[in-house]
């Protein structure tokens, strides 16, 4: 499976970006067989990984790193098997986890999403580093950011998402999101 030029995902991102306003971003896979939706369009999904509750954390002056956070649902088991951004140097996927009392924090090589499961990504968990920023990160300013996985027959995908930059509210939902409850 071939992916279009960054050139062609870039502008995909840019033509999309209006669209992306919702607090729940769905991304569609970007490949040259399938066309972009309709703008008027306010979510997107591929076939296989729906994006949800997307967010990344802004930043004050002078900080080179930040996080980004979201759901992430698998209609079939799949990988999540690495991130980039244009504005960071260096993206990758984290993890936190308590080890003799002491909160460490490392890259893994990979993030395994069970089908049907939603995996979250999210402070002091699994999330998204994005160290060596190239320019601040703005509160509202939108953010694109490419994820690539493999599904369970090792066919790889990769999505585009343009993430708002904003803080959760005591919800966990980025400010400024729609919400959305289970009952």
């Amino acid at each position: 499976m071939k992916f279009v030029t960054k050139f062609a995902i870039n502008s995909l991102v840019l033509g999309l970006s209006a669209c992306l306003l919702s607090g729940t971003v769905h991304a569609q896979t970007v490949v040259p067989s399938i066309k972009a939706e309709s703008a008027s369009k306010s979510s997107f999904a591929n076939a296989n990984v729906t994006i949800s509750d997307s967010w990344v954390r802004p930043t004050v002056a002078g900080q080179k790193a930040t996080g980004a956070f979201m759901k992430i649902t698998a209609k079939e088991n799949s990988k999540l098997l690495s991130v980039s951004s244009p504005v960071a140097g260096v993206a990758e996927v984290h993890e936190m986890k308590m080890e003799k009392d002491v909160m460490k924090m490392a890259a893994i090589p990979s993030l395994d999403l069970p089908a049907g499961k939603p995996v979250e990504l999210k402070p002091g968990s699994y999330h998204i580093m994005l160290m060596d920023l190239k320019s601040p990160i703005e509160k509202g300013a939108k953010l694109p950011l490419t994820l690539k996985f493999q599904d369970a027959k090792g066919g790889k995908f990769q999505m585009d998402l343009l993430l708002d930059a904003n803080m959760p509210t005591a919800s966990g939902q980025p400010s400024g999101a729609a919400q959305h409850h289970h009952h």
